[in-house]
């Protein structure tokens, strides 16, 4: 290429560190979006709220995107460019955040219902700035990556939301310490400081889009028209792919909001880790498992980066050899902190994406250099199925960790293959508009499971409610405040004082969607045989 039209993009250290930058906004949303579910039991205890408030507090995430707010988003982001819109909707999740931390803390009032409805309102601004936020990031990717490493860039961005959604499942508690508040300043701070990484990424995006010779927004001819929006939803491709981002990621979404107590409740493990054999940096604990988990993540980076840009084929070999015996060495000299992790609810139920972060970077370059990207999603909503047959119906703690497994493989799978396809299936300069419409759809069955999980968890265990209920009240009436109760109903859930949920019918309803987004993804690859979009083959290949 004739260096002086090279663009920034053209060189693969620039497109990864542009990479690295806004997967920032990502890593801080996923964070906020997931930590409330290592906190339930701690939220019950502490705040006095029932499986049905934290249901509903989880669900305002979605709500103003249920009514086509993303889609509003994704209209302005096509109209306004991604750097203003990112500010935006990224000021809007920060906001949200702020406004959780000041009424977990009771810092405008006191009243439990008040702050509960504040938390609300601050989880519906962080939910509109959340899903336009990662509608931004992904039309950025395709910015940079496209006719280069699209999918895996899409995966490894995915990996490092993952990571937020790990480590703020596994390390909740530990922040929290007994009180709910700490955990969600900590959490509302990861989000502002994923928007000035943003606002980092922003000088580079001024000179890229200066040297092709574009302004901030698109050009007048890209300017958003309806007809555009009513072409998408009569794209029966587009269609059924969206249908499969609904079913599959409800089946998936909500579960994780309620994985560590169901792990608690239903196979005896513990909520928080002892102080005694614990990994500490720095002499703290907390500060030591989220190293372990950056450490998991570079493990994946490094097995799936090194190789690929490796020429002789002995050479990746060999570097896949050595990185595994490093993580094999890496996980023996861990051996009994991970041995302890193995018993405990929030950790255990970090293993859904913590195996994302392994895998979906490498399902995405399987589907930049052999495609199949079809036939993945088809695989991955099978194993949804396998996933919660095995965490509902079966108390085995084997198949518990089976299903785990699984469920994280399928979280692989489906974003490592879906959201590269759609760039396939819409023109670039609609898939603002595009992945904004997934996003909205996706947000209807995320409300509803979001919410009635806790609703049914609720409905078919009222004893359990109704005890735990009269516990809490008993303890108020002695004088003790929201910290110390929180303390002394944990040291009863230790001891086998507290009565357990039976989450079976709940879960139970999650494998009916597995069974529609199995159906959803055949019938995608039926169509694909017709309109030849070319979802099966690689990402730089000349569609049939």
């Amino acid at each position: 290429m004739d260096e002086a039209k090279r663009l920034l993009k053209d060189s693969a250290a620039m497109r990864w560190s542009m990479m690295l930058l806004v997967s920032g906004i990502m890593f801080g949303t996923y964070w906020f979006q997931d930590f409330y579910s290592g906190l339930k039991p701690l939220m019950e205890s502490q705040l006095g709220i029932t499986s049905s408030q934290f249901g509903f507090l989880i669900s305002m995430t979605t709500i103003a995107n249920v009514f086509g707010m993303i889609i509003v988003g994704g209209i302005i982001l096509d109209r306004w460019g991604i750097r203003l819109t990112g500010i935006v909707f990224g000021g809007a999740a920060a906001f949200g955040g702020l406004l959780n931390a000041l009424g977990a803390g009771g810092v405008l009032t006191s009243d439990p219902d008040s702050r509960l409805w504040i938390m609300v309102v601050g989880r519906m601004f962080f939910g509109i700035g959340l899903e336009v936020s990662c509608v931004v990031v992904l039309r950025t990717l395709v910015k940079w990556f496209k006719g280069y490493e699209l999918a895996l860039a899409m995966a490894l961005n995915v990996g490092f939301g993952r990571l937020g959604s790990t480590i703020g499942t596994a390390l909740s508690p530990d922040i929290a310490n007994n009180n709910v508040a700490v955990a969600v300043s900590f959490a509302a701070t990861l989000i502002g400081i994923g928007l000035l990484m943003f606002l980092v990424y922003i000088i580079f995006d001024v000179r890229l889009d200066r040297q092709m010779g574009a302004t901030a927004g698109p050009d007048e001819d890209e300017q958003f028209r309806f007809a555009d929006l009513v072409k998408l939803v009569t794209n029966r491709s587009f269609v059924l792919i969206s249908l499969l981002c609904v079913a599959f990621y409800s089946a998936v979404f909500p579960f994780m909001q309620y994985a560590p107590d169901l792990l608690v409740n239903k196979f005896g493990f513990t909520l928080n880790l002892p102080p005694e054999g614990q990994l500490e940096v720095m002499g703290n604990a907390a500060l030591g498992n989220a190293m372990i988990f950056v450490v998991f993540f570079v493990f994946a980076f490094a097995f799936t980066l090194v190789p690929r840009y490796l020429k002789n084929a002995t050479a990746k070999v060999a570097s896949v050899v050595l990185i595994a015996l490093l993580f094999a060495g890496f996980l023996y000299a861990l051996r009994d902190v991970l041995s302890l992790w193995m018993v405990n609810g929030p950790k255990v139920a970090s293993l859904l994406p913590l195996g994302t972060i392994l895998f979906t970077p490498i399902f995405g370059s399987i589907v930049d250099s052999k495609g199949k990207a079809a036939n993945l999603m088809l695989l991955g909503s099978s194993l949804v199925i396998c996933a919660h047959l095995f965490l509902s119906v079966f108390h085995s703690v084997v198949l518990g960790y089976l299903g785990l497994l699984a469920l994280g493989v399928a979280f692989s799978l489906v974003p490592a293959a879906m959201w590269p396809s759609v760039s396939k299936i819409v023109p670039s300069n609609r898939l603002g508009t595009a992945y904004a419409t997934m996003f909205t759809v996706q947000n209807w069955g995320l409300m509803a499971f979001f919410w009635g999980i806790g609703k049914v968890l609720d409905l078919t265990n009222q004893d359990v409610v109704a005890r735990l209920h009269e516990i809490r009240s008993g303890l108020e009436a002695q004088g003790l405040d929201e910290i110390a109760i929180a303390t002394r109903m944990q040291e009863l859930q230790a001891t086998g004082g507290l009565p357990i949920y039976n989450y079976t019918v709940p879960i139970a309803m999650l494998v009916g969607l597995g069974v529609v987004s199995i159906v959803l993804a055949f019938l995608l690859v039926k169509e694909d045989k017709k309109v030849h979009y070319g979802l099966n083959l690689p990402s730089n290949a000349t569609k049939e």
